[in-house]
């Protein structure tokens, strides 16, 4: 395998490595029960999606 005749500059080094840090998920909250939920989701505390129950949540009694 060849190697490199020449070496890159820091700067060409960062710039390909300027989208490798993490990114924090979007959220937002829901309508109903106020948690914080992924968009476009159903909610998991309450199972509702656009104001409509999708999921039936039972209680733990």
């Amino acid at each position: 395998m060849p190697n490199p005749v020449k070496r890159h500059s820091k700067t060409r080094r960062n710039t390909r490595r300027a989208h490798d840090f993490l990114q924090q998920p979007a959220a937002s909250l829901c309508p109903q029960c106020k948690e914080v939920k992924l968009p476009h989701r159903v909610c998991p505390k309450c199972g509702t999606y656009k104001g409509r129950e999708i999921v039936p949540i039972e209680e733990i009694s």
